[in-house]
């Protein structure tokens, strides 16, 4: 049986012992540090807000530890980061605060819900913190994003096993092994169209079941937002978001149902028909161009593995869309006036 000490990394790899004053914390932030930073502190600011009013409305208690967990997480980010701020006199950004939730509205969503959503948005801080770990130069800083991506990695255990123990997802399909070594010799292989097109891939039938996933959840959370957002040009944003997304899951669950394979299936029915407004339109419409944002790494992640030019297309389509989504999004939070700056290069003209 396979124990902690087992899957320590230093078992197999030697220890290097480097002391040098350009990798500890006296030298300045660096822009790869200030964007990473910046980034998780924006992030985790909204997630504070948005699991506090979930908590307020959950009754289940695995899925309420979770939701505390999550919380937890969050604040402690939040207060690590604002410690290496102010150590450097950078400003703290404003962020989410108390004046973007209403903990007090009438639920919105089940508590089922909740669990897929502490998923989703999971995966999107493992994103971000995995990429920040190899591009900090700065030991603490990098030793934090370490520590961000080891908790979520915990989270997202905790999540899938409430899951899977309360049978909220299908599990993956199942496919058989293979009996030896198949070498590709037809350029057939890449057909996705016309001729002699091959049954899916391991690689393409994860990503597929992955965007599905995420997507089902990114679709429940905004027709959630859907009914409470109050801006006219928002609330018609949003039901271009549910539109495009709604024929994406379409798109990829046809990919595996052609095969005989489950999918998981749409969330919808986990949102109240609740019209009264929790959450600002300032917050909701950030979340949606943040999370759409990372939708663009999850399809060009998918992209690097598939070779079937149908399901190639199909993700160049959705990349497309939602690129278009994100500009439009954006256009409306620099209207508003509620979009924050990240740290930016000198000005030399």
């Amino acid at each position: 049986m396979t124990t902690e000490k087992d899957l320590n990394p230093m078992n197999v790899m030697k220890p290097l012992n480097i002391i040098s004053k350009d990798l500890d914390e006296t030298q300045p932030l660096t822009s790869f540090e200030m964007g990473k930073l910046w980034a998780t502190y924006m992030g985790n600011s909204m997630s504070i807000q948005i699991l506090s009013y979930f908590l307020q409305h959950c009754e289940d208690e695995e899925i309420k530890t979770l939701l505390e967990n999550g919380l937890a997480l969050s604040k402690d980010f939040i207060k690590r980061i604002e410690e290496f701020f102010n150590k450097e006199h950078f400003p703290i950004p404003v962020g989410f605060t108390k004046d973007d939730v209403n903990l007090g509205s009438p639920r919105l969503y089940a508590d089922e819900f909740y669990a897929h959503y502490l998923k989703y948005a999971a995966k999107a801080g493992m994103s971000l913190y995995a990429v920040a770990v190899p591009l900090m130069m700065r030991e603490d800083i990098r030793e934090f994003f370490i520590y961000c991506n080891q908790c979520t990695t915990v989270l997202l255990g905790q999540i899938n096993s409430v899951l899977i123990e309360k049978k909220l997802i299908a599990k993956p399909p199942i496919i058989p092994t293979p009996e030896g070594i198949i070498k590709i010799h037809k350029q057939s292989f890449l057909n996705g169209f016309t001729g002699d097109v091959r049954q899916l891939q391991a690689l393409e039938i994860i990503h597929l079941y992955d965007n599905i996933e995420n997507n089902t959840t990114s679709k429940a959370l905004l027709l959630g937002f859907y009914q409470i957002v109050q801006d006219e040009k928002i609330k018609a944003l949003f039901k271009r978001g549910l539109d495009m997304t709604d024929k994406a899951v379409k798109q990829y669950q046809e990919k595996l149902h052609l095969e005989h394979m489950l999918s998981p299936s749409y969330l919808d029915h986990l949102v109240t028909p609740s019209t009264y407004p929790p959450f600002s339109d300032k917050i909701m419409l950030f979340h949606k161009v943040d999370m759409f944002a990372m939708k663009i790494r999850a399809f060009g992640n998918s992209l690097a593995v598939t070779a079937r030019r149908d399901i190639d297309l199909l993700y160049a389509r959705t990349l497309m869309n939602i690129g278009f989504f994100v500009d439009d999004g954006t256009n409306l939070l620099i209207e508003k006036g509620w979009m924050e700056s990240p740290p930016q290069a000198f000005d030399r003209v």
